[in-house]
């Protein structure tokens, strides 16, 4: 993967994250949840969490690309 590439990853997951949690946090409200609960709910959400480890590793892969 390329630069470009990687940037693009990052952006698209990125973006596909912040609207993840912000579904989560739109029907928390509506159904009147507490605060606690719903960030819960996002701290312990498996594909919030493997999103966040994939940025993580994207940015691991390009730290290193860019040391090349």
């Amino acid at each position: 993967m390329d630069q470009q590439d990687l940037k693009l990853s990052k952006k698209l997951i990125s973006s596909y994250k912040k609207r993840l949690e912000k579904e989560i946090l739109d029907r928390s409200m509506k159904l009147k949840m507490p605060q606690n609960k719903f960030e819960e709910i996002i701290n312990n959400n498996n594909e919030l969490i493997n999103l966040k480890k994939a940025l993580e590793d994207l940015k691991t892969e390009s730290e290193s690309h860019s040391k090349v």
